[in-house]
């Protein structure tokens, strides 16, 4: 098992243990010490000479605020030989899973990194690494292992691991005693699920403390409309997602994201159908939505959100009747989308 720490004045700090016994601790000093040059000029490295000394499977444990995307890339690319990654697994305390999400610090105010530029927000990047993972470890915090905190299968644990399950549907959660199912990550499948715009929903959407709600509207938004009822959509919501069709910017997928406190939009390119495409791949993956989503007039263009919060925050028809009630009328439907507002007044004003 490989630990890697990054600490301030571009120090990486790296542990190495075997059997459960420390036999290699080193520190160096990078000339940029950002996480991306940590993982590419040191945790590759560290198990390319791992491997060279035939240890055959390795655990790498990433500095705080390292995505697995991030490592996943890098360990592709930087090895001198194909290596299966059995598993990307992310270790946290479902206590403090509704806390992270709400909080307005950035990960470098929060400490998780000595990076002052890092100017995401821990709920940020956790929503981030639950769709680059396959296996959510869950662990009390430290903090609560030091105290003897009972908080293992408490209530505010229960509701976590049900708020998890919102989040990250698809992930295995397991103890820290529990068992890993080898071989389950797909790069594929992350990079499909990771695409601005695209939604994913929980299959089996069980009674709790958490719901989240899925809405579609085939027809294109009122810029001035969604602009007024995007804070209330947003209003409570954990975790805001997917992409729209704001008429004026016809072409353009618009995706948008929220979660906590921050809302933010994002050109995605056009709609396929606007691309002359009827659907389809490429090699980060499908939209497997806007495929399924085909409407014979429209193709793709169309808008998609999903809202997951707590079940009392949010209202599935509250959710529908500000959607539609954003869509355009047919005597607006009839107007030339030019007539429109620009879209970046949109984006500025949110």
């Amino acid at each position: 098992m490989v630990l890697h720490d990054l600490l301030d004045g571009s120090l990486v700090l790296r542990r190495v243990y075997r059997d459960g016994q420390l036999f290699e601790r080193e520190t160096t000093v990078l000339e940029h010490g950002c996480l991306s040059c940590t993982v590419r000029l040191d945790v590759v490295p560290t198990a390319e000479r791992l491997a060279a000394c035939g240890f055959d499977h390795i655990v790498l444990g990433l500095p705080p605020g390292v995505a697995a995307g991030m490592a996943v890339a890098e360990l592709r690319r930087g090895l001198s030989r194909p290596a299966v990654i059995d598993n990307a697994v992310l270790a946290l305390d479902p206590v403090d899973l509704d806390d992270h999400i709400w909080d307005r610090h950035t990960l470098f105010e929060s400490g998780f990194t000595s990076m002052p530029q890092d100017d995401r927000t821990s709920g940020e990047f956790l929503i981030g690494e639950f769709g680059h993972v396959d296996t959510v470890m869950l662990h009390p915090g430290l903090g609560a292992e030091l105290s003897g905190d009972p908080r293992a299968g408490s209530e505010v644990w229960q509701q976590g691991v049900q708020l998890l399950g919102q989040l990250a549907p698809h992930a295995a959660a397991i103890g820290a005693e529990g068992g890993f199912r080898s071989g389950c990550f797909d790069g594929a499948e992350a990079a499909a699920r990771t695409r601005p715009g695209v939604v994913r929903v929980p299959l089996d959407d069980a009674p709790g403390s958490f719901r989240t709600v899925l809405h579609k509207a085939g027809r294109p938004l009122h810029p001035g409309r969604f602009r007024e009822a995007l804070p209330r959509l947003a209003a409570g919501s954990h975790w805001l997602r997917g992409r729209l069709w704001i008429a004026s910017a016809a072409k353009t997928r618009i995706a948008v994201q929220g979660i906590g406190p921050r809302v933010w939009l994002e050109s995605t390119g056009t709609w396929l159908a606007d691309a002359g495409a009827s659907g389809i791949r490429d090699e980060a993956g499908v939209d497997v939505d806007a495929a399924l989503d085909w409407h014979p007039t429209f193709g793709d263009r169309g808008t998609v959100l999903a809202v997951t919060g707590r079940a009392e925050d949010v209202d599935a028809d509250e959710i529908r009747e500000l959607l539609d009630g954003c869509q355009l009328s047919e005597a607006e439907m009839e107007l030339d989308f030019d007539a429109w507002d620009d879209p970046l007044q949109l984006s500025d004003a949110l």
